[in-house]
């Protein structure tokens, strides 16, 4: 797991990180920079087309076999190396980011999809779990999909419409695996910051309270 990389993620995904089972560890960190990736390169695209045209060039590489692909990119390496065969996920996250691009205007129906495809990685983290337990390891994927989204964007009415998504979304009944206890710790964060408005995940000192208590209960 290359910790430079860790380094630069928020200390909200950094705690999850630390908090879930060190074999799932590798995974979340690829998971989480892919993401990071996508994001930063929606934010920078002035023009619509460029972002697709870029997005387009992380569905061609994950859609090639692992040999086939480039290698140098930070990124990219630890996702071949951590999902390799199991780009199906992150094919959806790269589905995401390319709604929230082309979106007019991020309506509760476009942010309810947003919301679901950037988290489905979640999903494939249970695989061992069993279908019950990924439904609602990916509720909690949904919820900090739509906090962390909510407290960047500007505009209140999509600020509101991703608020909805994350806190009306179904399919939460249930227990987080402990060893994915990194990911309940994101949802408390994600269900306090939509409550507060859309603030960030770790604003105040609140969020550290709630983020010990998941850690140490698991709720």
């Amino acid at each position: 797991m290359d910790t430079a990389l860790i380094a630069e993620f928020p200390p909200e995904q950094r705690m999850a990180i630390a908090h879930s089972h060190a074999v799932l560890r590798p995974m979340m960190a690829a998971w989480f920079a892919l993401d990071r990736r996508l994001g930063q390169l929606v934010a920078k695209s002035s023009e619509p087309m460029l972002g697709q045209m870029r997005l387009a060039w992380w569905r061609e590489a994950l859609g090639r076999a692992v040999a086939e692909r480039p290698s140098g990119d930070v990124t990219l390496d630890a996702v071949s190396m951590h999902w390799a065969g199991a780009e199906a996920p992150l094919l959806k996250l790269v589905e995401a980011w390319e709604e929230f691009l082309v979106a007019d205007r991020l309506t509760g129906e476009f942010a309810a999809r947003f919301c679901l495809g950037r988290a489905e990685p979640a999903r494939h983290l249970t695989e061992k779990y069993g279908a019950d337990t990924g439904e609602r390891v990916h509720a909690a994927g949904v919820r900090w999909a739509a906090a962390d989204a909510a407290s960047h964007v500007r505009n209140d009415s999509e600020r509101q419409a991703l608020i909805a998504a994350g806190i009306g979304h179904a399919n939460a009944a249930g227990v987080i695996p402990r060893d994915l206890r990194g990911l309940a710790v994101l949802e408390a964060l994600a269900l306090r910051s939509m409550k507060r408005g859309g603030r960030p995940l770790m604003e105040g000192r609140g969020a550290a309270l709630i983020a010990l208590r998941v850690c140490l209960l698991g709720r």
